[in-house]
């Protein structure tokens, strides 16, 4: 499961995520249906929102969605998921890039592909994704060719880019590639007059993608030796951080023009999702139009004393009420979860006080021991048991399956709890698009 838009499920809600999950789950399934049980391993994120435009400009027609059987990664429940051209051109559209992929780890060497015989069935796996992609393609009235071209069109432009180039140089095939697939969204819906709108915002979403994907990997990049973009036209992280903002902004601008049927879905990934994938890869907070991120103006300093209930000194609210009254024993005044009258951890009843669990006169608790690290197959059980029940994605904390170390959830920091939200769209309040932020 790669790709840039990776929604939290807290943030889309029950009726978006459903939507979602629909799509992802109809591309994995389109995969398998057209091409068998291992093409479902070049699911993407990114691959999905091809279904989800197609979907949102198309009107609610009966068989646009079935109801699929178990499967494991829905912790064995069935599920209504979307079928249809939609989904066909998203999984042509997967194919072909991942056969691009893997030729290009298999040009480069990349791992285990510098050994020979891997390499060899990589090669012939390649072929067989780019083939079966051109078909689904054509069965749609997509023509694959403009991808493939981009992808070779690549090799040589990197080749050729040196420092002064200008980077955009370098991610324009992706760009080509994205905004055919994006207009050809426009054909299956029957909505010509959005092929233009898309077109553009296809074009921006590939360039994000590229640039993200070079400053995500820019330092693992230059420890290995591998080609960056980033690092081989000398373009710093400001100027990539200001062109993927102008791709934000030129995507919302493109969205506009578009004649969505229901738009909701859509608007939420390419609009807002888009947005917090840009933060991540640039290291700033999931949501920065309120300055929660790292550069905002509410950004902890060295300077700034964070004081709260474990703090010395007076105790000062940092979050929204209520608060405790003026003059109370700390965050907790009198109902201490402790007990007694002390406001911190030493007092009596307190983990070092008297009667605590260090025992009389303080100390530290008995530890458990810790316990130890799994086998492989034993890991294995539990990493799936972690995945059919989206423990890794959803969970704030997990253990790791072979180490046993705590880990966070991937979602377990990316909204906020008391985030108000606007009933039109179900988003951030703090964002600047949508009816509530006109975008």
């Amino acid at each position: 499961m790669f790709g840039i838009v990776r929604p939290c499920s807290h943030r889309l809600g029950d009726g978006l995520k459903a939507q979602w999950m629909a799509h992802l789950c109809g591309l994995c399934l389109a995969l398998r249906g057209d091409h068998g049980q291992f093409a479902r391993v070049v699911t993407n994120y990114d691959g999905l929102l091809i279904s989800v435009l197609t979907e949102a400009q198309t009107e609610h027609v009966a068989g646009g969605r079935r109801t699929a059987g178990p499967c494991p990664l829905r912790g064995m429940r069935t599920a209504s998921v979307a079928q249809g051209e939609g989904a066909r051109l998203a999984a042509a559209v997967s194919l072909v890039l991942a056969s691009a992929k893997v030729r290009d780890h298999v040009a480069d060497g990349d791992g285990i592909l510098a050994r020979r015989p891997v390499a060899a069935a990589a090669r012939r796996v390649a072929a067989k994704w780019g083939k079966a992609g051109s078909r689904t393609g054509s069965d749609v009235g997509f023509d694959t060719a403009v991808l493939v071209d981009a992808v070779e069109r690549q090799t040589g432009i990197e080749a050729l880019a040196g420092p002064g180039t200008p980077v955009l140089t370098v991610t324009e095939p992706t760009e080509t590639a994205t905004a055919a697939a994006f207009a050809h969204t426009a054909v299956l819906a029957g909505r010509p007059g959005n092929a233009a709108p898309l077109a553009e915002a296809g074009r921006l979403f590939g360039r994000l993608a590229h640039l993200l994907d070079a400053v995500e990997d820019k330092e693992a990049d230059a420890a290995s030796g591998a080609w960056n973009p980033l690092t081989a036209t000398g373009t710093d992280l400001t100027e990539a951080r200001r062109l993927a903002d102008d791709a934000l902004r030129g995507i919302r601008l493109a969205l506009r023009e578009v004649d969505f049927a229901d738009g909701t879905l859509a608007h939420l990934l390419l609009a807002h999702e888009l947005r917090r994938s840009v933060d991540r890869a640039f290291g700033t907070a999931s949501c920065s139009h309120n300055g929660e991120g790292s550069h905002g103006p509410h950004a902890p300093s060295a300077s700034t004393p964070q004081q709260g209930p474990g703090a010395s000194g007076p105790w000062v609210p940092t979050g929204p009420g209520p608060y405790p009254p003026h003059g109370s024993a700390g965050p907790y005044g009198s109902q201490n979860p402790y007990g007694g009258g002390q406001a911190g951890p030493g007092g009596p009843g307190g983990p070092a006080g008297p009667g605590g669990p260090g025992g009389f006169g303080g100390g530290p608790s008995p530890q458990p021991p810790k316990p130890g690290k799994r086998g492989f197959f034993a890991g294995c059980a539990a990493a799936i048991g972690l995945c059919c029940t989206c423990k890794v994605c959803c969970a704030d904390e997990f253990e790791g399956p072979w180490s046993r170390k705590k880990r966070e959830g991937w979602c377990s920091e990316c909204c906020s709890t008391d985030c108000s939200c606007c009933e039109a769209c179900s988003i951030c309040e703090c964002c600047e698009c949508c009816s509530c932020c006109d975008c």
